[in-house]
């Protein structure tokens, strides 16, 4: 596995007109369709790829959508090969739509509908069992996509890799996944003139097991990957990702976890890791991503008045924000070693007399019917109260000001200046927001409440908001976006306000939810058996330092992990506040280590390799 820490970036000199240079198509099924943590991989990317391919570059995704996504603006006429490719497509009836994705960077995008394919899809299956040996007994409706689109997908990548009236194309062709990776076998059964490169970012065998099996890490050495592919069910997906690996130019994955398990599980090392980075902004003032902390640490407060002060209040300048976020996945984020850790801290935090309160915050996707109607009156009824009290202050800062410059020498009673209709409003509205139950655990009414992981396991650790409790609790089933009442803000602006993001991931090939922390200034603490935790192992030394938390789990016992984690937000909780400041500097400045300006250039290393 290859990996150069060291070297630096040289863009790749593209002139637009040169037909010589190397064309690049990049195959995601998340182009301009958000589904998860590769969209971020792919989106991120893109400013940095336009600018070091130029017009050579261009993306590939399918179009399943009911209506045109908002993200794409399409293109009626355009001078390149990818267009040219397109017209040709759409002359043979399929539906290709050529235009830009409205990111920043703004990339050219290609969006294939599947559906003419499907008509055809029992011939397509069968002549992926005669060809290449893929059984698709028992496929899902998302398995018959992937193939109808690799279907048309095959017949796009053919016309763009015809020779023209120069020269053959030097053509790299990028497949993200198993959802996109079958042209590859085509690819090299037909001996088209396209290098490609396959990325997976998570094996399917890893992750499903990971979930089910206590000891994953332990059997890993010994793992039947067709076993355990028929046992989950998805024969055909590992199927499909194993021989994609095999049988691709240059294979590559996010972290040496992950090249862990593609050794075992896909039969094949990875010629190049390459790790995620995101497109990164840097303040030129070191204040202005305080003041930005502040800002959105207010909001946050402004809610955690709603949502206790109405039951009993604590000392919001005492207070600190701590969350965890990423996908339903109990174990595998490390959820359940989150709730044993607080309950510990909770403890501690009793027992050693500290009046430090935590509130931690669990950002997650769960169904849910609603709102939780109490949550929500309570902080309408606050924005209410907080109304009243800027009419009263108002009709205060009038009467004052005139007493005050008519009588000078006197300083009059302020409450002379209150009408009793403004007290009486506030008397009973502050009456009415009292009540004498708990805050809630949960801001919304989950469907399956009795069941759901993360709420037993805080009503088993006795995490309930009580108000001796030093450790609070607020589980958010939806993601954080401005249309979100409770906080109106976007995720990256909740993500500056807090004080430390807790992620001691049991299964993660990479991990966003750290590296997005690490970058807004706030520490993380993350885990060694992550993509991102290896990462940053190998490249600081001064981890803890730079707001960078590394949970040993590898060949660790649970409760081993659990105690860690305690201890590190014990030790993040005893800080002061001069010493969260620096410790938020120094996490910022690691920035330059996790930007696509500087990770891309392992993608130029397999795209090198390809070519080569």
């Amino acid at each position: 596995m290859k990996k150069e820490t060291k070297s630096t970036t040289t863009p790749l000199p593209l002139p637009a007109t040169d037909s010589q240079q190397p064309y690049l198509v990049e195959v995601a099924w998340e182009v301009c369709n958000q589904i998860g943590g590769i969209y971020t991989v792919v989106r991120s990317k893109v400013p940095t790829m336009v600018k070091q391919w130029g017009e050579n570059y261009c993306l590939i995704g399918p179009y399943i959508f009911d209506k045109m996504p908002f993200e794409f603006e399409p293109i009626d006429t355009a001078d390149d090969c990818f267009f040219r490719a397109a017209v040709a497509m759409r002359q043979r009836g399929f539906e290709v739509h050529y235009g830009k994705w409205l990111v920043s960077g703004e990339p050219k995008v290609i969006l294939i509908n599947p559906k003419p394919a499907l008509a055809n899809l029992e011939g397509t299956k069968f002549a992926l069992w005669q060809d290449l040996q893929i059984p698709t007994i028992n496929a899902d409706p998302l398995l018959d996509q992937v193939i109808a689109f690799a279907d048309i997908l095959n017949l796009y990548l053919g016309e763009l890799a015809k020779p023209t009236a120069n020269a053959q194309k030097k053509l790299i062709a990028h497949f993200h996944e198993w959802m996109t990776a079958l042209p590859i076998l085509t690819i090299k059964k037909n001996k088209w003139a396209i290098k490609t490169v396959f990325t997976t970012h998570a094996t399917i065998i890893g992750r499903y097991m990971a979930m089910n099996d206590n000891d994953f890490y332990e059997k890993l050495p010994f793992v039947d990957w067709l076993h355990e592919a028929q046992k989950y069910g998805v024969q055909t997906q590992v199927i499909i990702e194993r021989q994609a690996a095999l049988q691709t130019d240059v294979f590559t994955t996010v972290s040496e976890v992950t090249a862990r398990e593609c050794v075992k599980i896909l039969g094949r090392t990875p010629d190049v890791i390459t790790p995620n980075g995101l497109n990164i902004k840097r303040f030129t003032a070191l204040h202005e991503f305080q003041n930005l902390h502040q800002r959105y640490k207010e909001k946050i407060e402004n809610f955690v008045r709603g949502h206790f002060f109405n039951s009993y209040s604590f000392d919001l300048d005492k207070t600190l924000y701590f969350f965890t976020s990423g996908r339903f996945e109990y174990r595998n984020k490390g959820f359940d070693l989150t709730i044993d850790a607080l309950k510990q801290l909770n403890t501690m935090l009793k027992k050693n007399s500290i009046d430090t309160t935590v509130v931690l915050f669990f950002i997650t996707k769960q169904p849910y019917s609603t709102m939780n109607p109490k949550v929500l009156e309570s902080i309408g009824m606050l924005k209410e109260i907080e109304n009243t009290c800027e009419a009263i202050l108002q009709q205060i800062r009038n009467k004052f000001y005139n007493k005050i410059s008519e009588k000078p020498e006197n300083l009059p009673n302020l409450n002379e200046f209150i009408d009793d209709y403004w007290k009486l409003r506030l008397r009973r509205t502050l009456h009415a927001w009292k009540t004498d139950q708990l805050p809630a655990i949960t801001t919304h009414l989950l469907k399956d409440r009795d069941n759901d992981q993360i709420v037993n396991g805080l009503t088993q650790a006795q995490l309930l908001n009580a108000q001796t409790d030093r450790v609070k609790v607020v589980y958010h089933p939806d993601f954080i976006s401005p249309m979100n009442p409770l906080f109106g803000m976007e995720y990256g602006q909740f993500v500056r306000g807090c004080h430390l993001g807790v992620f001691p991931s049991y299964y993660e090939p990479w991990g966003y939810t750290p590296q997005e922390c690490i970058v807004g200034g706030v520490p993380a603490v993350t885990s060694d058996l992550s993509g991102f935790g290896t990462f940053m192992s190998d490249e600081i030394s001064d981890r803890e330092g730079q707001g960078v938390y590394i949970i040993k789990r590898r060949d660790k016992s649970y409760n081993s992990a659990v105690n860690q984690l305690t201890h590190a937000m014990f030790d993040f909780v005893k800080q002061d506040r001069t010493t969260r400041i620096i410790q938020r500097n120094r996490a910022e400045n690691l920035s330059d280590l996790l930007g696509w300006d500087v990770l891309s250039k392992y993608y130029k290393q397999a795209y090198d390799l390809a070519l080569s």
